[in-house]
């Protein structure tokens, strides 16, 4: 339960005043409605953000997004900007599951077309892609093909034959972020991740077949190609336990850095050193590998699922029409310039369960959305639906260019085992017309649609704010989860 009270300052914003007598730089702004903002008073999210707060560096304030909840170090759906030159960099502040992101590949099938085959369908994804708890790809890497995904990422994967070149073109970065250094990752995350290349993983990743439902912006619909009662695939999975080990070796690096830096924690957690330091280069370079690492694996299983769609409807993936619409990073930090007080500022923008969303006419978006702006993927729980949303110009004036990853917890997942039963999750996913495959029962009654807060409840904050704006909201009809 936090022990501040934030002050309504705005329409669905609200805000604790920078306090240094408790070590506060900046403000907390949080962006919410009242409900969302009730719930996220239940755990140490606000405390976690007023920690972020005090860190060396950071610039006009530390944020919560509407999807907030506790997480390590940094809330989930938390944003901060530090100083490029004076500032830290923080592994807490981008998470264990670096890179966890999400894609969406449309078809030019309707849900009528794929009912009779849902089963079929979803059995063969199943099949063709591994899921579950240290569950290993289908191939086998040696030490310098490893090196290459880091440094190449998505280019790597389309090489060797998963997918085409146009899929780049749609991916946050290229699916390529330059400056990844293989040679700052740890032995034990290469044994960690070689194995791992192409597999889902197990939590809250899963594959989704879904149908648009509801289109709100026609003009940005057609430039994805989705229309109404089309079937799309969404796939939400990340660096595994390569980024994991990434994360937990430079977490061991930046604690015993404090000292060295004259370094003042709230949190241990949050763990930290200059962004120019040494060991601040180092990091952000391993980072960048397990970055690279996520969007080969996403790769990987977006050819996959285009062949099990090939082979269940006996139509070529370009009869289908399976085209990437989009893939963003939710767990990432980099130097990007934002306006602070006024001037342009290079700054660490960290990522934490936090999507990018950026508007028209900037750079950094795809030709194909540059007159548009940038799609935004948000997922929500398997049972109620996920939002297509793009980004606006009032996103970098108030969240440095971003916005909700997904719909957050508001249950744990022990306490999700002790109140469901598999039957009851799958029973109720089955009256909606969902067809859930599963490797666990666990997997399954982790993620019972309970156990997240609404996400159209969390979309609506970003719309009316005009940080993103809806496009299209999808629901599932099939769903694999490890």
């Amino acid at each position: 339960m936090s022990s501040f009270t934030p002050k309504k300052v705005g329409n669905m914003r609200y805000q604790i005043d920078a306090d240094s007598s408790k070590g506060m730089k900046v403000p907390v702004t949080i962006f919410a409605d009242e409900k969302l903002l009730t719930k996220m008073m239940t755990d140490r999210t606000i405390q976690q953000a007023v920690n972020v707060s005090t860190l060396p560096g950071i610039q006009q304030h530390a944020i919560v997004l509407p999807d907030g909840h506790e997480g390590y170090g940094f809330p989930v759906g938390g944003v901060a900007a530090m100083d490029a030159e004076e500032g830290m960099i923080s592994p807490g502040g981008v998470g264990y599951d670096i890179n966890c992101g999400v894609r969406l590949l449309r078809t030019n099938l309707t849900e009528g077309d794929v009912r009779p085959k849902l089963k079929d369908i979803v059995n063969d994804l199943f099949k063709s892609i591994p899921s579950g708890v240290g569950s290993k790809g289908a191939i086998r890497l040696n030490t310098s093909e490893l090196d290459e995904v880091l440094v190449r990422g998505v280019s790597w994967a389309i090489d060797h034959g998963y997918g085409t070149s146009d899929d780049a073109d749609v991916c946050e970065e290229s699916g390529q972020i330059a400056n990844a250094d293989p040679n700052k990752v740890s032995d034990r995350a290469r044994k960690r991740g070689a194995p791992q290349l192409g597999s889902l993983g197990s939590g809250n990743h899963f594959l989704e077949i879904q149908k648009v439902a509801e289109i709100h912006d026609e003009k940005a619909a057609k430039a994805m190609g989705i229309e109404k009662g089309s079937v799309t695939v969404l796939i939400h999975c990340g660096s595994r336990g390569f980024g994991h080990q990434v994360c937990s070796d430079y977490l061991r690096i930046s604690e015993q850095a404090q000292k060295k830096y004259d370094i003042h924690l709230a949190d241990r957690e949050l763990a930290c050193v200059p962004n120019k330091s040494e060991e601040g280069e180092s990091y952000r370079a391993a980072m960048f590998a397990a970055l690279n690492f996520a969007w080969s694996n996403r790769q990987m299983i977006s050819h996959w699922t285009r062949k099990s769609f090939e082979r269940v409807f006996k139509q070529s993936e370009s009869d289908l029409d399976m085209k990437l619409v989009y893939d963003v990073a939710h767990n990432i930090a980099k130097v990007e310039k934002h306006k602070i007080d006024g001037k342009l500022k290079s700054v660490v923008v960290h990522r934490k369960g936090a999507t990018r969303a950026f508007p028209a006419n900037m750079d950094d978006v795809p030709a194909k959305y540059r007159d548009l702006g940038q799609p935004v993927l948000v997922p929500g729980s398997m049972g109620t639906g996920s939002w297509i949303l793009l980004g606006q110009e009032n996103s970098m004036n108030t969240t440095f260019g971003s916005t909700a990853h997904g719909a957050g917890r508001m249950m744990s997942r022990t306490k999700a085992r002790r109140s469901f039963t598999e039957s009851e999750v799958k029973k109720s996913l089955s009256d909606k017309g969902i067809f859930l495959k599963s490797l666990t029962r666990d997997g399954t009654v982790e993620e019972t649609p309970q156990a997240y807060k609404d996400v159209d409840a969390v979309v609506n904050v970003s719309h009316e704010l005009g940080i993103a704006t809806k496009v299209a909201k999808l629901v599932p009809i099939g769903v694999i989860k490890g």
